[in-house]
């Protein structure tokens, strides 16, 4: 949900005082430290946008097919009569949120790198709100008219889901899909605080990943709330995942950078597994099987990681930059409003369910194109400038 732009480092040549001509042997001078390698040349990676739409399209699936609760109002009975073979594939989206938290960490260390504290974080205020904010106001709206089955929160959750900290302050939460905006605000803050405000540099990174991702095992072991609210432990190492990417993309032969990403995915499926698998639950509305929870995990390390390695560059297509454009409003408004949408075409105009899906998918793709262009086109830059500036 973010920019993908490659930023380059400038390289750190070591330095040495100037030194006078000696009039006969020259005095050695010890080398400064090794300049780091530069990474890869400028230029938009187009497959990025293209996964980041499909980490959408996944949620969505799941938000419209497979699970229960709220959307079976929707559609007047349950998703799995709905949809009898496809729900159980369907229940897999949900496993999109970790292939977003994949991309947000190679993304995030990609343009972060070489930025100022300042300029990163005018750069993600700009960028997640006023989406957000329209969002927020679009989604209280329509669930306050009288025609909408669903119930609205108060005008004073409202306002505070405005903030993104409705969930550390226990309101309401006006959009269902706003809990991973909160984990990827607290990402955020800890890449800034540790690795963007000293300075961005690969040995920083490497510390960071390995930190990050050891602190968050023992948060775990320790079970202190906390420890678990800061440092995250079962989304921690999908953003590790995606920055020993970017240290790969950078340098394909950087054996730490593989060798995080494959601890951040071993870890990382252990708590998709773990939290996702629900075998024991005869209630469930679909079981997953442990087998397709870690094949939909490696899915999204394999493809970054393939995006990393430039195998996918011949994806160039300009079309995946309006893809990648769109997935976060995509993102914001697909649920909800979606499920009016649903009760709209299936239970009062009586479309088939298939053909339900496949519209309500293509309007909530048509309402985030209206969104990124009156919205954060214009919005975006203005914020981002006025932000850097007061700063």
């Amino acid at each position: 949900m973010t920019e993908t732009v490659v930023s380059t480092s400038t390289a750190r040549p070591g330095t040495t005082a100037a030194l006078p001509p000696a009039p006969a042997e020259a005095v050695p001078v010890p080398p400064g430290p090794e300049p780091e390698k530069r990474g890869p040349a400028p230029g938009r990676l187009r497959a990025l946008d293209g996964l980041r739409l499909v980490a959408a399209l996944m949620v969505a699936a799941y938000h419209y097919g497979g699970r229960g609760g709220s959307v079976t109002d929707a559609w007047g009975s349950s998703p799995e009569l709905q949809f009898p073979t496809l729900h159980t594939v369907f229940a897999y989206g949900c496993l999109g949120v970790q292939v977003f938290f994949v991309i947000s960490g190679f993304v995030i260390c990609m343009s972060g790198w070489g930025r100022s504290l300042t300029s990163f974080f005018a750069s993600r205020v700009s960028r997640l709100m006023p989406a957000y904010w329209v969002a927020v106001v679009l989604v209280t709206a329509v669930f306050a008219l009288p025609a909408v089955a669903y119930e609205a929160v108060s005008p004073s959750d409202a306002l505070v889901n405005l903030t993104l900290l409705q969930q550390p302050l226990g309101a309401d939460r006006v959009l269902g899909v706003c809990w991973t905006l909160w984990v990827e605000v607290r990402f955020y803050a800890l890449f800034a605080l540790c690795v963007v405000l000293p300075g961005t540099n690969r040995r920083r990174v490497l510390m960071f990943c390995g930190g990050w991702l050891l602190a968050a095992v023992l948060a775990q072991a320790a079970d202190e709330p906390l420890l678990d609210l800061v440092l995250m432990p079962e989304y921690a190492p999908f953003f590790v995942g995606g920055i020993g990417l970017y240290l790969v993309h950078r340098d394909r032969r950087d054996a730490h950078g593989w060798g995080i990403t494959v601890v951040s995915f071993l870890v990382g499926q252990h708590y998709a597994v773990a939290d996702l698998w629900n075998a024991a639950d005869p209630n469930a509305f679909a079981h997953r099987t442990t087998f397709g929870i870690v094949l939909v995990v490696a899915f999204g390390f394999v493809a970054v990681a393939a995006i990393a390695l430039g195998w996918l560059s011949w994806a160039n297509w300009r079309w995946l930059t309006v893809a990648g454009a769109l997935t976060y409003p995509f993102y914001l408004v697909h649920e909800h409003l979606g499920w009016v949408v649903i009760h709209v075409l299936h239970r009062d105009l009586r479309v088939p369910s298939a053909a339900t899906f496949v519209l309500t998918t293509a309007a909530m793709l048509l309402l985030a194109w209206l969104l990124h262009r009156f919205v954060e086109k214009p919005l975006t830059p203005r914020l981002r400038s006025v932000l850097s500036r007061r700063l």
